[in-house]
C-alpha cells in the first residue's frame, strides 16, 4: 500500500470527521443518516492514519507531495 494522501488532505479529513462526530453526538443528525455519518467519519480517520485512500487509487488521484 503506497501512501497517496498529503498532510493537508489528512487534516481536512480529520476535521470533517470531528464535525460529523460532533453533529451526531449533539443529536443534530440522527437515525440512518447519523449512522452513515459515523461510518464516514471512521473511514476518514482510518485513511488519514495510514495516509492511503483506496478510492484515490481507483480514480488516479494523489495528494501526496513528495519533494
Amino acid at each position: 500500500m503506497k501512501k497517496n494522501m498529503g498532510s493537508l488532505d489528512k487534516k481536512i479529513r480529520v476535521a470533517l470527521a470531528a464535525v460529523l462526530i460532533l453533529l451526531y453526538f449533539t443529536d443534530m443528525i440522527t437515525g440512518t443518516f447519523g449512522i452513515l455519518a459515523l461510518i464516514v467519519a471512521t473511514l476518514f480517520v482510518l485513511t488519514s492514519l495510514v495516509s492511503f485512500c483506496p478510492l484515490y487509487t481507483f480514480l488516479g488521484i494523489k495528494t501526496l507531495n513528495k519533494h
